[in-house]
C-alpha cells in the first residue's frame, strides 16, 4: 500500500488533473524499473503471524533494518511504519507484510540485485530473533483473526469498509501478498498502448505466477487464492477495464474513471480523515462532507490515485499488479517479463498484436481461469500455456533487444532472468503446481512444512 503522497498544490483547473499523469511521460532514455514485492513473516518455533510489537514483530525488524543498514525511519502516530533510503522505501501491508517498494533503477540487474540484498538483510535481522518471511500469494494456514492490523489509520479506514463493499476485502489486505513492477511510458499513445497489453496480458502474469493454492490450511482449488480474492472486494476500483480498449482513451478518461472511484480518505496533518465513500468530483466543488468548503491539491489527487485497484494502473507510471509473490527467481522474472514486453516497441508491437483481437469477455474469462487452473487454463480455444509460451517468447526478444548488460559487461543482456518462466512454459508447472505436489506427496498433508521448506 502507498504512503501518503506530497509536493502538490491546490487544484485550480480540471485539466491539472490529466496534467498530472502527463507529467510522468519520459524519453525512453530515462525510462526505470520499480520492483514491489510483499512478504509474509511469522515466528519460527510457533509459525504465527508476526504481532506488531515484541521482541519478534514487524517492529524488530524494522528497528533492525533502521540501525544497521541506514534506512530513515517513517512514522505515523508515534509508531514506526516504514522506511526510507535511496528512492526505495520498505512498508506494512494491513496483515504485517513486509513489502520492498524499490527504486526506480535502470535495467533487471540493478533492480535483482537490490531484491537480493533486501532479503538478505531481512533474514540477518530475522534469523536473530527468530522470525522466517515466506513469499506466497495468500496465507496458507492463518485465520483473519491471526493476522493483527498494523497501525495505520489508512488500513483502519479501509477494514471497515471493506466489509460493506464486497466480501474478500479484509482478506485481501491481511492474507495476500503480490509482486508488481512500475514501468514508464513515452506519452499518452505510447500509455495506451502499454496499457491495453498490461491488462489483457495479466492473466497470462496470473497464470505464471500462480503461487496460492492453499487456505485456511487446505487446498482451495485454485492455483491463485489472491487472484480469485481480488475478484470479490470492491468492483467500483479493481477489475479489467474494458474502457481502456475503447477509442479515444488516454489521460482524460482514466481520470473521469478516476473520479468515479468513491473515496476513502483526505490526508490532513498527519492524520487520515475519514472520507469512505465521499466522491472527489464533490470535493472538486468544495462540497465534500469530510472537509466542507475546503478544494484538493494535487497531493490529494496523487493519495486518490491510490486507492484504485484494478489488475493494472495508470499513476505517473504503470503498475503491474497481477502476480503473487513468490520465490526469489520470480521477484526477478516478474519485472524481466514485462519490461521485456513492453520496453522494445518491436516487442510492445508483437504483444499487442497477440491480444488485440479479444473481446472484454474473453479477457475476464482468462483472469478467471487462470486463477483457477493456471497454465491448464482454456478460454473459448484459448490455451494460457500457448499464451505464456508466446508471451514469454515476445518478452525475451524485447530484452535481447535492449542489449541491457550487466556483471560488469560479463552478462550481455537481461534474458536469463526468464529462466524460472521458461522452465514453466517447457514443463506446464507453475509454482502452484509444485506446492500442490509437496502437499499431495512429501508433505502427507502437512501444511506446516511449508514454511521450512519455501521461506526466504
Amino acid at each position: 500500500m502507498s504512503i501518503p503522497q506530497s509536493g502538490g498544490g491546490p487544484i485550480e483547473r480540471h485539466e491539472q488533473l490529466a496534467e498530472y499523469l502527463a507529467d510522468g511521460c519520459k524519453p525512453k532514455d530515462q525510462w526505470r524499473i520499480g520492483t514491489e514485492h510483499e512478504k509474509f513473516g511469522y515466528c519460527r518455533d510457533t509459525l504465527k503471524a508476526l504481532p506488531y510489537e515484541g521482541a519478534r514483530s514487524i517492529l524488530a525488524v524494522l528497528e533492525g533494518l533502521r540501525d544497521r543498514h541506514g534506512w530513515a525511519p517513517v512514522t505515523e502516530g508515534g509508531h514506526l511504519i516504514g522506511l526510507e533510503k535511496d528512492g526505495a522505501n520498505i512498508s506494512l501491508e494491513p496483515g504485517g507484510q513486509l513489502e520492498l517498494s524499490g527504486a526506480p533503477l535502470e535495467s533487471i540487474h540493478q533492480t535483482c540485485d537490490e531484491v537480493n540484498q533486501h532479503l538478505s538483510d531481512v533474514k540477518a535481522i530475522s534469523d536473530e530473533i527468530g522470525v522466517g518471511f515466506i513469499g506466497l500469494g495468500a496465507a496458507p494456514i492463518w485465520q483473519h483473526d491471526d493476522m493483527p492490523l498494523m497501525p495505520k489509520g489508512r488500513y483502519k479506514l479501509m477494514d471497515g469498509y471493506m466489509q460493506e463493499v464486497g466480501s474478500d476485502g479484509i482478506t485481501m489486505m491481511r492474507r495476500t501478498c503480490t509482486v508488481q513492477v512500475n514501468l514508464d511510458f513515452s506519452s499518452e499513445a505510447d500509455m495506451v498502448q502499454k496499457m491495453r497489453v498490461a491488462l489483457a496480458l495479466q492473466p497470462v502474469a496470473t497464470a505464471l505466477f500462480a503461487n496460492s493454492p492453499f487456505f485456511e490450511g487446505k487446498p482451495n482449488g485454485h492455483k491463485s487464492w489472491r487472484s480469485r480474492v481480488w475478484r470479490h472486494l470492491d468492483d467500483a476500483r479493481t477489475g479489467m477495464l474494458p474502457f481502456v480498449f475503447d477509442e479515444g482513451f488516454g489521460f482524460e478518461a482514466w481520470v473521469q474513471y478516476a473520479l468515479d472511484v468513491p473515496m476513502y480518505f483526505v490526508y490532513r496533518d498527519g492524520q487520515y480523515i475519514n472520507a469512505l465513500g465521499q466522491s472527489f468530483r464533490d470535493f472538486l466543488k468544495g462540497e465534500l462532507p469530510a472537509l466542507p468548503g475546503e478544494t484538493p491539491t494535487l497531493s490529494d489527487w496523487a493519495d486518490h490515485l491510490t486507492t484504485v485497484f484494478p489488475e493494472a494502473r495508470v499513476k505517473k507510471f504503470i503498475e503491474m499488479r497481477g502476480a503473487d509473490g513468490g520465490p526469489w527467481r520470480r521477484l526477478c522474472a516478474l519485472p524481466a517479463f514485462w519490461v521485456g514486453l513492453t520496453y522494445d516497441q518491436s516487442a510492445l508491437d508483437a504483444a499487442w498484436d497477440l491480444v488485440k483481437g479479444w473481446s472484454a469477455e474473453q479477457r475476464e474469462e482468462l483472469r478467471v481461469a487462470a486463477s483457477i487452473d493456471g497454465l491448464q487454463a482454456e478460454v473459448g480455444g484459448l490455451k494460457m500455456h500457448d499464451l505464456a509460451r508466446e508471451a514469454v517468447a515476445i518478452a525475451e526478444s524485447g530484452l535481447k533487444a535492449r542489449a541491457m548488460p550487466g556483471a560488469g559487461g560479463l552478462v550481455p543482456d537481461e534474458t536469463h532472468f526468464l529462466n524460472a518462466l521458461k522452465e514453466s512454459v517447457e514443463n506446464g508447472q507453475v509454482p502452484a503446481d509444485e506446492l500442490l505436489a509437496r502437499y499431495h506427496g512429501d508433505w502427507g498433508g502437512d501444511l506446516t512444512r511449508i514454511y521450512g521448506d519455501y521461506s526466504y
